[in-house]
């Protein structure tokens, strides 16, 4: 297992993502970067539509990047947005990051305020299935 990325790097690439968030409707852009467990970092930002259903947040664009290129652990998910305070992950991210395991640090980084959890913290009763190879 390779050294942490740290933290500010982290949040560097967040914020640099959430510059090309597709956020006509709501004007909230986000930006999201994953550390696999090997070190490798992931981006995502926001993407917006007008069936708002349909809109993908940043660090699900994030994981499904990492997930494209085989990664299945993660370490750390750095969120960042442009306003005053930091912000969680919605539920819809955070079933989907439970999905590869409940120990993921989760950093939010805002203008006035940074905020971090565990993701178990943030989705205490996660839902789960089980899965079997048949």
């Amino acid at each position: 297992m390779t050294d942490h990325v740290p933290v500010e790097r982290l949040a560097k690439l967040a914020a640099e993502v959430l510059n090309s968030a597709y956020a006509p409707y709501s004007r909230f852009r986000v930006g999201a970067a994953l550390e696999a467990e090997s070190g490798e970092v992931f981006t995502g930002c926001n993407v917006e539509n007008a069936s708002y259903g349909l809109t993908i947040c940043a660090e699900r664009a994030a994981l499904a990047a990492a997930v494209a290129r085989g990664h299945a652990g993660f370490r750390r998910l750095v969120v960042a947005t442009e306003g005053d305070r930091a912000v969680a992950p919605c539920g819809a991210c955070r079933q989907v990051l439970a999905e590869f395991g409940t120990g993921l640090e989760v950093f939010s980084v805002a203008k006035k305020e940074s905020l971090r959890w565990s993701l178990e913290d943030l989705i205490p009763s996660v839902f789960k299935l089980a899965v079997t190879d048949e």
